[in-house]
């Protein structure tokens, strides 16, 4: 089985033609990936990649969702259970489980990026089911030995030019000091400011009292930093110094997973709720409200210490209770909410959406607001932008719309390019390469219809799929 080369391009052949040219002159562009959950002990200590199945299927939800959507449970694919239950530990055994059933995935975005991934960067050409089940196994295991496919091997060939992954306040961030510490590579080193590989600062877990263990995590937070949590005060100071550290750990980016896109700029009310929260008197209305009240800090700490804020709101985090409890967080127990922006984000925009040195992205799971209030928004303030389509819009209809829907009001220069937001290291490549067909089809059309030239069109097809990302997180300053 070959890919098309021709594949998420128009049906029409003349506009066929032109979204081809404007591919080729995307195709080979370094890749830049601001923002995504790659655990960079993958970088750093640069270890062979487990089994098959322990890399493609047993730590992407996005797989693991269809499967159960089918009834094959989490234990079956190998997930690791919260309470101790067992679960499948035979990598071949999960894998063929996961061929005998890969064409669920027929027409979904993750087949063509495991499509892609078996060609273009393991040389499979063949179609994944029961009968090539052992075939693929055992070609990828050999592959997974070889030197050329180690986690650094991968990257530059991958011709990634820089990987930002997410940490907590409450994270280490050895594995970057450790990326650091290696010989710089072409002139480039490997972690730091300018990096290849760069850190970003997720406070999420510090900013929801009814996390479970928010009280000792503001404990760890007061001893790495050796300030004084038991006051709001205190709170943010430490919150500040940790900033500083992940500054010198690469980052450009904060990232912001609020529930809501609700803020409110009111420091006395935060210190209130926050100093009820760690007596444990907090009530629920409190307790969702304090995500708020900090978002807006966390613009004002911006402003200083100039870190791009990116807000990714609107998911409904853990929807089935029965996986959750079974096995955590993230595998795929999450449902988008509707997402209201416009008043939401007055607040915050009110203190800072006009201040120089403020910038942020704006993401979004309900695709109702494209053009009712994200368009709008970021023509209206100099500091917004808008972030790609995400998690169940990062398709190629997703991004089609998105395209159409924003285009008109906000432009392409006030959208912030593609991210891939992935914990799937190989499938990076072939994330960007939809991106990349994608937006070269909308040109193609616009092109078609006399809307734009060519000569424009490949301007933007260049700023979307490099110079833009650079720009609007930072990685240029």
């Amino acid at each position: 089985m070959s890919l098309n080369p021709d594949r998420l391009f128009p049906a029409d052949e003349r506009t066929r033609a032109i979204a081809r040219e404007l591919h080729q002159r995307t195709a080979d562009l370094p890749l830049v990936s601001p923002h995504g959950h790659v655990d960079p002990r993958l970088m750093s200590e640069n270890r062979p990649f487990p089994d098959p199945a322990r890399l493609f299927v047993v730590p992407d939800h996005y797989l693991t969702r269809m499967l159960y959507s089918q009834g094959v449970t989490p234990a079956e694919m190998g997930v690791p259970s919260v309470t101790g239950e067992p679960s499948e530990v035979d990598g071949r055994t999960i894998w063929r489980r996961f061929a005998e059933h890969y064409r669920l995935f027929r027409g979904t975005p993750s087949k063509m990026w495991l499509d892609y991934t078996f060609a273009e960067v393991f040389g499979i050409y063949k179609e994944l089911g029961p009968d090539t089940a052992d075939e693929f196994y055992d070609h990828l295991s050999a592959r997974l030995t070889e030197p050329a496919y180690r986690p650094r091997a991968l990257f530059d060939r991958f011709n990634i030019e820089v990987l930002a992954t997410t940490e907590s306040p409450v994270d280490s961030l050895e594995p970057h000091a450790a990326l650091a510490a290696l010989p710089a590579q072409n002139g480039r080193k490997w972690g730091g400011k300018g990096g290849k590989v760069v850190t970003t600062f997720r406070p999420d877990n510090m900013v929801e009292p009814g996390w479970p263990g928010w009280k000792e995590r503001v404990e760890q937070l007061a001893e790495i930093t050796g300030q004084d949590t038991s006051t709001f005060d205190g709170f943010l100071a430490a919150l500040r110094q940790r900033r500083q550290d992940f500054i010198a750990a690469g980052a450009t980016c904060t990232d912001h997973g609020n529930l809501t896109a609700a803020t409110e700029d009111d420091p006395k009310a935060a210190a209130e709720i926050y100093a009820k929260a760690l007596k444990g008197e907090a009530d629920e209305a409190e307790i969702l409200r304090f995500p708020a009240l900090m978002l807006t800090e966390f613009a004002r700490m911006s402003v200083d210490d100039g870190l791009v804020m990116q807000l990714h709101p609107g998911a409904n985090r853990n929807h089935n209770q029965w996986l959750y409890e079974g096995w955590g967080r993230d595998v795929g127990g999450d449902i988008p909410n509707a997402t209201e922006y416009t008043r939401a984000l007055k607040p915050l925009l009110d203190a800072f959406g006009n201040h120089p040195r403020f910038r942020i992205v704006l993401y979004t799971l309900d695709e109702t607001v494209f053009s009712r209030e994200l368009a709008p928004l970021a023509g209206g303030y100099a500091s917004v932008f808008l972030g790609a389509p995400w998690w169940f819009l990062d398709s190629p209809e997703g991004m089609r719309r998105f395209r159409e829907a924003v285009h008109e009001t906000a432009g392409f220069y006030n959208t912030a390019g593609f991210v891939d937001d992935t914990r799937a290291f190989c499938s990076i490549p072939a994330r960007h390469d939809v991106a990349r067909r994608i937006d070269a089809a909308y040109l193609a059309r616009l092109v078609a219809e006399h809307r734009m030239t060519e000569q424009e069109a490949a301007e933007v097809a260049l700023d979307l799929a490099y110079h833009q990302p650079r720009k609007i997180y930072g990685l240029d300053s």
